[in-house]
């Protein structure tokens, strides 16, 4: 079932060169973004290889398991700023975590009851206390910038949705 990504990855092993590269983040940076399959987060930001940590979930959202990888980043891999990079038509927005449970429990037949999902009903204050909840995690130093964008998936643009903090 996965013999198409192994033959895909033969065919990019005859052409890869090591970039040399270190595991630190070259540009300071730790991108938060969502899963939507629409976003190239280094293409979107005119970022290579090395440049940033990626960190990727349903909704973009800082869920403790984010706040677990960026405080890695912030201490220990050169991150100095972090862009919350959410995006429009996102599937985390048409409706509530029950909303969207009883959307799973029907497409798996399990129930879903228990599974904290983050949707959001607006972007922007979700972003806004998702910071909140960032700058108050004593590991992540107050130098730290945070700042919130949107990528809109069928212009290519991206604006701030939040100023930088």
């Amino acid at each position: 079932m996965f013999d198409d990504l192994l033959e895909a990855n033969r065919r990019y092993r005859a052409t890869f060169t090591d970039p040399g590269v270190s595991g630190r983040a070259a540009k300071g940076l730790a991108v938060v973004t969502c899963i939507d399959s629409r976003i190239e987060p280094l293409a979107v930001l005119g970022l290579k290889v090395g440049d940033a940590k990626i960190i990727r979930n349903a909704g973009a959202r800082i869920t403790d398991d984010t706040v677990r990888s960026l405080v890695i980043a912030v201490n220990l891999l050169n991150v100095s700023r972090i862009a919350l990079l959410h995006h429009t038509q996102c599937a985390m927005v048409t409706g509530s975590d029950d909303d969207m449970r009883e959307r799973i429990a029907t497409a798996s037949g399990a129930d879903a009851s228990g599974l904290e999902l983050f949707t959001m009903a607006d972007q922007k204050a979700a972003a806004a206390s998702d910071i909140a909840h960032l700058r108050a995690c004593p590991l992540v130093p107050v130098s730290v910038e945070i700042g919130a964008f949107i990528f809109d998936v069928h212009t290519g643009e991206v604006s701030r949705l939040l100023p930088s903090t």
